[in-house]
């Protein structure tokens, strides 16, 4: 019978890329008042939009230090995107997302990927529904 040593197991660190957090920041149900839509009614009378956020990205140093600076001000995402919600009228719901979407990761560095949805309750359809649904997903 022959004995052997056991082996031993090397413990390489993870490089600094491999130890970061993944982190998700969101914004539920953010409600604006505002005029996009296909149709002449909903470009004049305008209706009620409904948004949700959620970026995602590193956001490590602010956990640790419980500073802005290490993270996304939600304030700030807030203003961006009422701003672009209320400021111009969109036909498409999915150009809207898109424009807050790739918005948002120009603006804001530490995100790493964004997804925006924008809910219309109660859309101008022949039928009973509660809400139309828009979801898109951009990364840098």
């Amino acid at each position: 019978m022959i004995l052997r040593e056991p082996m031993s197991i090397l413990h390489t660190p993870e490089p600094d890329s491999a130890r970061r957090g993944r982190h998700v920041i969101r914004i539920r149900n953010a409600v604006f008042y505002a005029y996009h839509g296909v149709m002449e009614d909903e470009q004049n009378l305008g209706g009620k939009f409904e948004l949700d956020v959620d970026m995602q990205g590193d956001f490590s140093a602010a956990a640790e230090t419980d500073s802005l600076k290490g993270t996304v001000d939600y304030e700030q995402v807030y203003k961006f995107i009422r701003s672009t919600v209320l400021e111009k009228k969109y036909y498409l719901l999915e150009a809207l997302a898109h424009v807050i979407a790739s918005g948002l990761l120009r603006e804001y560095p530490a995100i790493e990927q964004v997804t925006v949805r924008i809910r219309k309750p109660h859309p101008p359809v022949r039928g009973v529904v509660d809400c139309v649904e828009v979801e898109t997903t951009e990364r840098r």
